[in-house]
């Protein structure tokens, strides 16, 4: 029993929930910040409608927000190692010109 004390200290043990464990779905993510966090809300926009909803809004500092955005950089980098480049509209087309949905949006938060 001791041994097993010793073993799990300093391990962080997470716990995802039921109703958690399946995720939200959201196409687009919008992010703002101050000068003590960053925040992003995740949205699901569905083509032909005028009106979108926030389904979550996560609140973070930004040393977390720069931890995050490592992290999805590694994260993309072993992705494409496995299953080759994530291909951006933008060089999907022939002008090479994107122009994001909603590009007037200033998000607040």
């Amino acid at each position: 029993m001791e041994n097993e004390n010793k073993n799990n200290q300093g391990q962080l043990q997470i716990e995802l929930k039921d109703e958690v464990a399946q995720g939200t779905y959201a196409n687009l993510a919008i992010i703002s910040h101050s000068t003590s966090e960053f925040i992003l809300d995740f949205v699901c926009l569905m083509p032909g409608t005028p009106k979108a909803n926030v389904q979550s809004r996560i609140v973070m500092t930004p040393e977390n927000a720069k931890r995050l955005l490592f992290a999805l950089q590694d994260n993309i980098t072993k992705y494409e190692s496995n299953f080759g480049p994530i291909r951006m509209p933008e060089q999907q087309r022939a002008d090479k010109t994107f122009i994001p949905p909603l590009s007037e949006f200033k998000g607040e938060a």
